[in-house]
């Protein structure tokens, strides 16, 4: 998802804060991991009825903590919009940003920030009201779309009524729980959004059936945790963590079965990854079975997907790019040696 707009967010590279010690250090003098989260993305991050969180980015949160404690319960939950999420990252409120965040050139080159492991490959769409009998993006012309400030979607949508000599009227909002009321309110014909926020939202309407997602995809959208500039070793952790959970789906790992083959694998790789080679675990600064602890948390990357948009989840959608390599996808983990 999401951003299209840098604007003044890039004054973010002027006001990184200054600090000798690195953010794996710091994270663990504090006791805890500062993880920037979507406010109400369901497959991603919502609330449940016992008010904690859950979904993908969630997961990764706590896989992450599991990783550096061997504890998943040590995160500190920071929820963020789209408009402030940079900004919260640069002025150091979280130490890691896992919300929904699209890897772009000038995002990477002008905020002072650094997109680390794709976790999440998307693309941006239209979801119309059934009402407004659209069949294709170009038969919005003239509809009222809502859109999220700050986000890529922004931008995008401009750009495509703009090249068509199209019009529309843009209504922005800083968050999905307003888009979904304004939604329900029939305020927009339509909204402008990634697949899998387009999918997240139908899921959340009083009547999900009452709009339908259009086929067209407009862009390429890799969702990366992202962290500050300038930190090499923090930016290794948790580029790792991410390939750990691929490379332990490649590699036939899963949540039931890591201990057991932790300690009788003689696969080389499946040694390097679980901690019975330590040399993986100490050139990062991390306990030898730092990528088993987070897999014994929340699984393999294949199973932390189905559990939150596989079959028969609200917000069912195929794997598609988001498979991995061996199977057609874009999934792919660097060697683990």
């Amino acid at each position: 998802m999401f951003k299209w707009m840098i604007g003044p967010l890039a004054a973010i590279a002027l006001a990184l804060p200054a600090s000798a010690q690195g953010t794996l250090d710091a994270v663990r003098a504090r006791g805890a991991l500062n993880c920037g989260v979507n406010t109400n993305a369901p497959g991603f991050t919502t609330l449940d009825s016992r008010g904690e969180y859950q979904g993908m980015v969630a997961d990764l949160c706590r896989g992450l903590a599991a990783a550096i404690f061997g504890d998943a319960t040590k995160v500190r939950w920071v929820p963020l919009t789209f408009a402030t999420r940079f900004t919260a990252l640069g002025a150091g409120e979280v130490d890691v940003l896992m919300l929904t965040s699209t890897h772009t050139v000038l995002r990477d080159s002008t905020l002072g920030l650094r997109f680390t492991a794709n976790y999440f490959y998307d693309g941006h769409g239209f979801m119309a009201a059934r009402a407004t009998n659209a069949t294709n993006v170009a038969s919005l012309a003239g509809a009222s779309i809502c859109l999220l400030q700050g986000t890529t979607n922004e931008g995008i949508t401009a750009e495509y009524f703009r090249a068509r000599n199209l019009a529309f009227t843009p209504v922005l909002f800083a968050d999905q729980d307003q888009v979904v009321r304004a939604l329900a309110a029939g305020r927009c014909d339509a909204y402008g959004m990634d697949a899998s926020g387009l999918a997240s939202a139908q899921s959340a309407l009083p009547n999900p059936a009452d709009w339908v997602i259009l086929p067209e995809r407009f862009s390429k959208e890799p969702y990366t945790p992202v962290i500050r500039r300038g930190d090499e070793n923090w930016f290794d952790v948790v580029r790792w963590f991410v390939s750990a959970l691929i490379e332990a789906e490649e590699s036939g790992v899963t949540l039931d079965n890591a201990d057991d083959l932790r300690a009788s694998s003689q696969d080389a790789n499946i040694r390097r990854l679980l901690g019975a080679l330590p040399e993986v675990g100490q050139a990062l600064r991390l306990d030898p079975a730092w990528a088993l602890n987070a897999i014994r948390t929340i699984g393999n990357y294949g199973e932390m997907y189905n559990r939150h948009f596989g079959p028969g989840t609200p917000v069912a959608m195929p794997r598609g790019q988001n498979e991995i390599w061996t199977r057609g996808g874009l999934h792919y983990a660097p060697p683990f040696r």
